[in-house]
């Protein structure tokens, strides 16, 4: 059985991928620091071996290096996790959207067996990625602060310029040295899908930008948005705590 795009399969797994945070956060919510740390701990390291595994796995490592945002949420995380940064708290809770749209727009993964090493080192580090910056907050081991939503942005949208970059470079040296996938086809490495478009909303990104690279900045809105909406009970008490003040 294949895990599919929207069929029922794919469906119960995002029901648990979503079931997974109040799940864990009863689980863990009258627990010690420590205890959270024995179980969130080694999961938390579940991106880096997937980015591992897919290094090794698929024969083509060009293909599979770790320039993703989720690769860079994989690397993060266990930092987070351990320390309680919140600076790095506070910008996983922007990434985390993405390990999210890897799982509900799995359109490259579709055709992939439930019960195989492909879906597992897939499937369950992103749901580690999407749920786990979240039970922080929830958990109160980072500490939502609405003055990081600048810097988060900014933090990615820098990332993204520098791994477009990284794009150009290794497609260049991929032409210029004829370098294949096991199937034949020339390599075209396309990390955070600055070049081409991997789901619906980026292709509508391009067809308002046509091109490379720019057509992702449209996402910038939907980000603060998001952000907003993620922060919006600590700005509404700030703007509430300001006007008391004035008053």
């Amino acid at each position: 059985m294949t895990w599919g795009f929207f069929s029922v399969a794919h469906i119960i797994s995002l029901v648990l991928a979503f079931a997974a945070i109040p799940a864990l956060h009863y689980l863990l919510r009258n627990r010690s620091r420590r205890v959270q740390l024995w179980i969130m701990g080694p999961l938390s390291f579940l991106g880096i071996a997937s980015m591992i595994y897919n290094l090794t796995a698929y024969g083509c490592p060009l293909e599979n290096l770790p320039l993703h945002l989720c690769s860079f949420n994989a690397i993060v995380l266990p930092i987070a996790v351990f320390t309680k940064n919140k600076t790095l708290g506070n910008l996983l809770l922007l990434w985390c959207l993405g390990a999210l749209m890897a799982l509900v727009m799995n359109n490259e993964m579709s055709t992939t067996p439930l019960l195989g090493w492909p879906f597992f080192f897939y499937y369950f580090p992103h749901v580690v990625e999407f749920t786990f910056p979240i039970l922080m907050v929830t958990l109160k081991n980072v500490k939502k602060d609405p003055k990081t939503i600048l810097s988060s942005v900014g933090i990615t949208m820098a990332l993204y310029t520098c791994v477009h970059f990284a794009n150009l470079g290794l497609n260049k040296y991929i032409v210029a040295n004829d370098i294949r996938n096991p199937q034949g086809e020339l390599i075209l490495a396309n990390y955070m899908y600055s070049i081409e478009p991997n789901n619906p909303l980026s292709a509508f990104f391009q067809s308002l930008i046509p091109g490379n690279y720019w057509h992702m900045y449209l996402a910038v809105p939907i980000l603060v948005l998001y952000l907003a909406i993620i922060y919006s009970p600590e700005i509404i008490r700030a703007l509430k705590a300001k006007k008391a003040k004035t008053a």
